[in-house]
């Protein structure tokens, strides 16, 4: 599987400036996801913790990359088309 050793994290938004983008998959802090309220974000990586994501106050557990997927599909990360069922 081609994102075996991949890992997920959840955390709020406040916390961004505390990540180092050199440790992460994510280049900014501009172009990490947002939920559909703003309020959480997520970064991803491969293999070992990053030191900075070790440190987040607010983080989630640990998440596969079929996990992380599941979860982006639900109502609080995706928010449907005006018009769509």
């Amino acid at each position: 599987m081609e994102f075996e050793a991949r890992r997920y994290v959840i955390f709020n938004v406040s916390e961004l400036g505390t990540i180092d983008f050199s440790q992460v998959l994510e280049t900014s802090s501009e172009t990490v996801r947002l939920s559909v309220d703003q309020t959480k974000t997520f970064v991803k990586w491969d293999d070992v913790v990053p030191a900075c994501v070790e440190t987040l106050t607010t983080k989630s557990n640990y998440y596969t990359h079929d996990e992380i997927l599941a979860i982006l599909e639900t109502e609080e990360w995706f928010a449907p088309i005006s018009g769509e069922s």
